[in-house]
């Protein structure tokens, strides 16, 4: 009993110090490795994940896909820059490629390596689709989803150690350990789970951040929609097998639309 209290003692301790807060929502989590650690770990196996991929060669769809990264990546940045966060996007190397797949799928790993599969572009039906995608998996990287679930699943497994000692004394371990955290499984192209609250939280900042970008948010809930048809009484499609239900989705993003109005607003005059 002594013990589980000064592990929890520990673990108070350790998220008072090492907390970060996400913009936008203000929400508070646990941040234990410098961003430069991760982002390292993350452009080291996105590398292996696209050198073994079968790239897209539909110049269309990659022309589209790159085209939304890089509009909505520029409205981050400028959001970020002029609400003094500047400091999250230090060390970013923004990537954006498109993976011939019939996986309904799309994913961000820290430091703005992006991924989208072809089996998701007939939901996304054009660009403002892709802008609903892009700007949710943009959203996990900005908010650092993937160094939150990887320093706690370090804390809890290897008791805190430091990064870079993980690497040196486990280096499989740590590797699995990340592929989690950034939502790899054991094979690339399996994506794991972000929890919940992960998932409606990129659900919020995706949605103004595709606003920022010009996009219409309203085709979020549209979207959405097409998704939950898509899963019909079964299964849902990978990209949303652990996220929010639909209905609720759909609710959440209905209730924060007249904000993000204003940031589409805004960059409409």
């Amino acid at each position: 009993m002594l013990k589980k209290s000064f592990i929890l003692l520990i673990a108070v301790s350790l998220c008072v110090i090492a907390c970060k807060t996400v913009p936008l929502t203000g929400r508070r989590g646990l941040k234990v490795y410098p961003s430069s650690e991760v982002n390292a770990m993350s452009f080291s196996q996105y590398s292996e994940v696209i050198s073994a991929a079968q790239l897209s060669k539909n110049a269309q769809d990659v022309a589209m896909v790159k085209r939304c990264g890089t509009r909505i990546q520029k409205a981050v940045e400028k959001f970020l820059n002029d609400n003094g966060h500047s400091e999250l996007l230090l060390g970013y190397e923004w990537e954006f490629n498109l993976i011939e797949s019939s996986d309904a799928n799309a994913w961000c790993m820290p430091g703005g390596k992006v991924a989208f599969y072809t089996g998701i572009l007939p939901i996304c039906q054009d660009e403002a689709g892709v802008a609903v995608v892009m700007g949710h998996e943009i959203a996990h990287a900005i908010a650092e989803h993937g160094n939150e679930r990887m320093s706690q699943q370090m804390f809890q497994q290897m008791g805190g150690m430091a990064l870079s000692v993980a690497i040196d004394k486990q280096p499989e371990e740590t590797k699995m350990l990340a592929n989690a955290a950034f939502g790899l499984g054991s094979q690339y192209g399996v994506m794991l789970p972000f929890s919940r609250t992960h998932e409606s939280e990129a659900d919020k900042m995706g949605l103004y951040f595709m606003a920022m970008a010009g996009y219409d948010p309203h085709e979020a809930a549209e979207f959405w929609k097409r998704m939950k048809n898509m899963a019909g009484g079964g299964a849902p499609p990978e990209f949303m097998s652990t996220h929010p239900s639909n209905d609720t989705r759909i609710s959440d993003i209905q209730s924060w639309m007249p904000e993000a109005m204003t940031y589409y607003n805004a960059v409409q005059k």
